[in-house]
């Protein structure tokens, strides 16, 4: 298919989504452990359960601000109702149980408040970024990496813009291009050899068929140094209500930066506050369409790191366990299109009974 065929297609999908979600969600059956997949009762039970999540804001209007409240009613909407599928950022972000203040799948259960039914909520980016590395090689004091990136939505070649940065210690370096007709681009940044730990690779793709569309990928690999250590190692990072709030694993760390990055912008964070092994600083809110990447380099001894966290808090996944669902148990899945920060994301809501985990 070529590539205007694709993007033609891809924006199109994205729309009539955005006006089936509007009326109704799009609802499929999964019926892994029967052959009958025709009962409509439970679709029609569940649809308005999925609206409820994604059009009201539940109890308090802003819970997920909160820090240590879980909600009474459970919603994911923002407080402004004009705003149809505009989900919170804090609200989502309290979803993932990487964050600290992260609600347990009891909580949610519990603020639902209807004891027969179970679920799990998955959200994600609309299209798929990956990176590869191709090579490097050293030019005068400095390292050449070359690095190639595909955008894909379900195996499809997605055209995009990317906004990339490499980031190291205090040193970063941006990098503007794009995927061809096939979803495949490269580029190369080069790092001075002066500067040795974990390296991160940030990436922004933004679609060409539909600015709202952008999706991001985060590549660890050792400048100078061994394979990085997994990520958060040192930290916690965990972003709400604009603040990133830092628990230390060790006594011994020490930071170095703070930075905010997005499709446009990269910015250094203002220290809020200083505790126990704990560090606060204000993220910005800006004004373009962006999903924001927080990254803090630094050390432990002789360790240099680099670590990170989206904001929103995503992808995550959270709620019943429904590979482990009883023979004979009917599971219904519901895919719905929605904006945070004016960002498009998917949101796929799957509802049972008390098979799953509570």
């Amino acid at each position: 298919m070529p590539s205007a065929s694709i993007d033609t297609f891809l924006a199109s999908t994205v729309i009539v989504i955005l006006v089936l979600s509007a009326m109704a969600g799009t609802t499929k059956l999964m019926a892994p452990y029967l052959d009958d997949l025709s009962n409509r009762d439970e679709a029609e039970r569940f649809q308005p359960l999925a609206s409820h999540l994604l059009l009201t804001a539940g109890t308090p209007t802003n819970w997920g601000q909160l820090k240590d409240v879980a909600p009474d009613s459970f919603g994911l909407a923002t407080a402004d109702p004009s705003q149809p599928y505009e989900l919170d950022i804090d609200k989502v972000s309290r979803l993932n149980s990487a964050n600290i203040y992260s609600l347990t799948y009891a909580d949610l259960w519990e603020a639902l408040g209807v004891k027969d039914v179970s679920f799990n909520i998955e959200i994600r980016t609309l299209f798929e970024v990956s990176i590869t590395v191709v090579s490097n090689f050293t030019v005068g004091a400095a390292t050449v990496y070359e690095f190639e990136v595909a955008t894909r939505k379900s195996g499809m070649p997605v055209s995009a813009d990317l906004s990339s940065y490499v980031v190291v210690q205090d040193f970063v370096n941006k990098t503007i291009s794009s995927t061809s007709s096939s979803g495949v681009g490269s580029f190369a940044v080069s790092v001075p050899n002066s500067l040795n730990g974990t390296a991160l690779l940030l990436v922004f793709a933004r679609a060409r068929a539909n600015s709202q569309m952008i999706s991001f990928s985060v590549y660890a690999f050792g400048h100078n140094s061994e394979t990085p250590l997994p990520n958060q190692t040192f930290t916690r990072l965990s972003p709400l209500d604009y603040v990133l709030n830092v628990p230390l694993a060790y006594s011994t760390v020490e930071v170095l930066k703070a930075q905010a990055f997005s499709f446009n912008h990269n910015f250094s964070l203002a220290q809020k506050t200083i505790g126990v092994q704990t560090l606060e600083y204000y993220v910005p809110r800006l004004l373009d369409s962006s999903p924001m990447i927080l990254v803090l380099t630094g050390s432990n001894v002789s360790t240099s790191f680099a670590e990170w966290v989206a904001y929103p808090q995503l992808p995550l996944q959270t709620g019943a366990d429904f590979t482990a669902s009883t023979a004979g148990s009917k599971i219904v899945s519901q895919s719905r299109i929605v904006t945070i920060d004016s960002v498009l994301y998917e949101v796929v809501t799957k509802w049972g009974g008390l098979s799953g985990n509570v």
